[in-house]
């Protein structure tokens, strides 16, 4: 069921977010009332200089100020016309300052905001969510607040003023007319809020299919080498029309409707706008009413009834922004499921790893590990193999946090992870995974990431522990070579290597190791294979591989199945034991001896 927090209007919500910029929101609020104020007073300067021609010292400026000379009078109205325009530019000056910044100031905050939800949010969440949807949120979404901020709210602001204004005037000249003029604005203002209800499902929709047509982009971008492999560009380029269409046509449709919301208020300014020329000449006509009154009203009607016109494109933006508002702060409302706690580690951290009874399943699945105990002692280098699916990795994510066990629970020098904060559990880990990714920079920056104050002396000693000083030093800008997006630019085996220098600058207790030799040769990984024996030594490693041959002088190898711990010993005595391992080893060295099926 839906929290009451999204049940709120998006409007109320934005308020809560923005509390505390209230008192701007405030400020901006009285700089547009002030300025439409001074925005309408020309319209009765122009009936009062009317006056002055007509009734000459009877004129009601006459007798306000004493001016009996009609040039005198008119001088007057001249020199307050100057002060309210001049009051009129200062406060528009001050309302655009104010409004526009505020808006770029929530718009970097709601970005910013998100951005940082997100990193907190766990792994799990993002299975669910694409990357071009987050992307739309992000960046689509927050840019569509910043619009309604930057020009819609100020304007719904002034046609609220522009009517209590022109109706007091009205109300005051003559209670007919205001009945006459003020008869559209009920039909105008229903109509607005029955177009609000009948674009608000269209603009969510618009909202949704800018997502999923981001994620598709994103996606193909990402894939682009695969796509060329294959030659799939001709079948990738219809996908992205279709959904492109896909967004095309859901603007359409709200279009369709946002797009007659005007002419149907023309209709409504015509019918008050004629009543009222006609009525109120008849009373100036009859002497019922000064002339220079009857043309403050007929121009005061215009300027009532004609912003009215841009209620359709103000409720157009402001319902692609309550769409977009209720998208940002849903995402934020998301409340992260793995929490981090507040202890610390003993110091000096050992690094003695302990899985005591852990259980584990994905969302969309059946158990990954069952009872899984696993004692990895401070200093020593074990290894977890085993098939295709039997939970190596997960072991990885759950040492992480990334993911919590349904049952049992992990420690580190006898401290359970879930009571440690982020900081303290992933600082005392460095992690090279099989899925290299390296940050759109220098080599230096890639391989002092998870240590920004890292010396030149340290980030050197790291490259060169990886085994990778010989062509880092051969790039044409040495370490302060860009890398390329996701390290593009680099070999597969250079940037295996620039990850394992990465987790070294770190210097952790513990070092995690998932399938770092996976995708190299053998020339590199024997590479590979002597820098990790260097840096291993007096270090808690753990090692998931599934190439045996890199884990045989591991101290202790793990050997899981259906995720369990099937067996475990060195190398030579599950070479002996005749069991899973010894299998897999025989098929890996070519010998060609059959897996034993697996138990139940």
């Amino acid at each position: 069921m839906p929290s009451a927090t999204h049940e709120a209007s998006p409007l109320r919500r934005l308020w809560r977010y923005t509390r505390r910029h209230r008192p701007t929101v405030i400020w901006a609020t009285v700089l547009s009332v002030l300025n439409k104020i001074f925005d309408v007073a020309p319209e009765i300067l122009i009936g009062a200089a009317v006056d002055v021609v007509v009734r000459a010292d009877d004129s009601f400026i006459s007798g306000l100020l004493g001016i009996e000379s009609q040039w005198g009078q008119l001088l007057a109205l001249a020199a307050i016309n100057v002060v309210i325009w001049l009051l009129e530019s200062l406060t528009e000056w001050g309302y655009q300052l104010t409004w526009r910044n505020l808006a770029q100031t929530v718009e970097h905050e709601a970005r910013i905001d998100a951005y940082a939800h997100v990193q907190r949010l766990e792994m799990a969440y993002f299975e669910d969510a694409s990357t071009g949807g987050l992307m739309s949120v992000l960046n689509d979404d927050v840019n569509q607040l910043e619009r309604f901020l930057d020009v819609g709210a100020n304007e719904i602001i002034r046609v609220v003023v522009n009517v209590v204004i022109v109706g007091l005037v009205f109300l005051l000249a003559s209670p007919l007319l205001w009945v006459i003029a003020f008869l559209p604005i009920p039909v105008i203002v229903w109509g607005s809020f029955w177009y609000q209800r009948r674009l608000e499902p269209r603009y969510a929709k618009v909202r949704a299919q800018v997502g999923t047509l981001s994620g598709t982009l994103a996606n193909n971008l990402g894939g682009i080498a695969t796509i060329k492999a294959f030659t799939a560009e001709d079948r990738e380029l219809a996908r992205v029309s279709g959904e492109s269409d896909a967004y095309r046509a859901a603007n359409r449709e709200a279009i369709r409707v946002s797009s007659a919301f005007v002419p149907l208020i023309r209709v409504a300014i015509l019918v008050a706008f004629t009543a009222t020329m006609l009525v109120g000449g008849r009373m100036a006509l009859d002497g019922q009413m000064a002339v220079g009154l009857f043309s403050v009203l007929v121009f005061m009607t215009q300027r009532l009834l004609w912003p009215l016109t841009r209620l359709g494109e103000t409720f157009d933006l402001y319902q692609r922004a309550m769409a977009s508002t209720r998208r940002i702060l849903d995402l934020l409302d998301t409340e992260p499921r793995v929490q981090p706690g507040r202890a610390h580690l003993p110091r000096p951290v050992a690094g003695a790893v302990r899985f005591e009874g852990v259980t584990f399943a994905y969302s969309d699945g059946g158990p990954v590990l069952t009872d899984l105990d696993l004692d990895v002692p401070a200093g020593q280098t074990h290894a977890v193999v085993g098939l295709t699916g039997s939970g190596k990795s997960t072991l990885v994510k759950l040492l992480l946090r990334f993911y919590e066990p349904r049952r049992g629970r992990i420690t580190i020098d006898g401290v359970d992870v879930a009571d440690l904060s982020f900081g303290e559990l992933r600082g005392a880990i460095g992690f090279v995974s099989q899925d290299v990714f390296l940050f759109h920079g220098s080599v230096r920056e890639n391989v002092a990431y998870g240590r920004p104050d890292a010396t030149d002396e340290e980030v050197e000693r790291a490259i060169r522990l990886a085994e990778a000083w010989d062509f880092v030093s051969a790039l044409p800008e040495g370490w302060a070579t860009v890398v390329g997006e996701r390290g593009q630019k680099l070999s597969g085996g250079q940037r295996q290597r620039l990850s394992i220098a990465r987790a070294i600058v770190r210097d952790p207790a513990v070092l995690v190791l998932d399938e770092a030799t996976s995708a190299v040769d053998n020339e590199t990984e024997a590479a590979i294979q002597r820098s990790l024996e260097t840096v291993s030594r007096g270090r808690t490693t753990v090692v998931i591989a599934h190439r045996l041959s890199t884990v045989r002088h591991a101290d202790r190898i793990h050997v899981l199945e259906k995720g369990r711990v099937a067996e475990a010993g060195t190398h030579e005595e599950l070479v002996m034991a005749g069991g899973l391992y010894a299998a897999l080893w025989r098929v890996q060295t070519g010998a060609g001896y059959e897996l034993p099926a697996p138990t139940a």
